[in-house]
């Protein structure tokens, strides 16, 4: 198949194929579709034209191997974590720390404070990306375009359908259940 006779198939159907038939060919064609936005998302970070192309292959193997662990119902959000998260270790790795304005404090407040270690950082960004796909429908979507993908309120009722009351409702609850989640599982460990 080429491109173009899948350019009407979408993203879900893709995936959908993937997990029936577990051919990578169906993965291949997904992240084919997102190789730029994938490289975009890793020039935003490392700020390093080599290093995110080397960033977009490792993505890429880290996506095939880990995607069979999970039910993914947003493909699209759920591989922008995955670089997101990848690029946050390099520069973990390259500068000793995670930039505090891409840290987990978007999502968990108070779950860790300053003192908190890096290894307990990227274990919370790690438990986030679990715990996201255990909310409900309503919360993990309104969190995804919210949290993921920066869509507004406005863009948010615009695509949902939920007004605005709605949606502020969703991102709260679900904000509140991740932490939840979050704090469960540290307690855990």
């Amino acid at each position: 198949m080429n491109k173009a006779s899948l350019a009407h198939i979408s993203d879900q159907e893709l995936l959908d194929r993937f997990y029936q038939s577990g051919e990578n060919e169906w993965l291949g064609y997904l992240l084919q579709r997102y190789t730029m936005l994938l490289l975009g998302v890793c020039m935003k970070y490392l700020k390093n034209e080599e290093e995110a192309k080397d960033s977009v292959q490792q993505v890429f193997l880290k996506v095939i191997t880990e995607i069979r662990k999970y039910k993914v119902e947003y493909f699209k959000s759920w591989l922008y974590m995955v670089a997101r998260n990848h690029c946050l270790m390099r520069l973990r790795d390259k500068h000793g720390k995670i930039p505090q304005e891409l840290d987990e404090s978007m999502i968990v407040s108070d779950t860790s404070s300053d003192k908190s270690s890096l290894q307990e950082k990227e274990q919370i960004l790690d438990l986030v990306n679990t715990a996201l796909p255990l909310l409900n429908k309503e919360q993990k979507t309104c969190v995804t375009l919210f949290y993921l993908e920066k869509k507004s309120y406005q863009e948010i009722c615009d695509i949902t359908g939920y007004t605005a009351l709605q949606v502020k409702s969703h991102i709260q609850n679900g904000k509140r259940n991740i932490k939840l989640l979050v704090e469960k599982k540290m307690k855990e460990k």
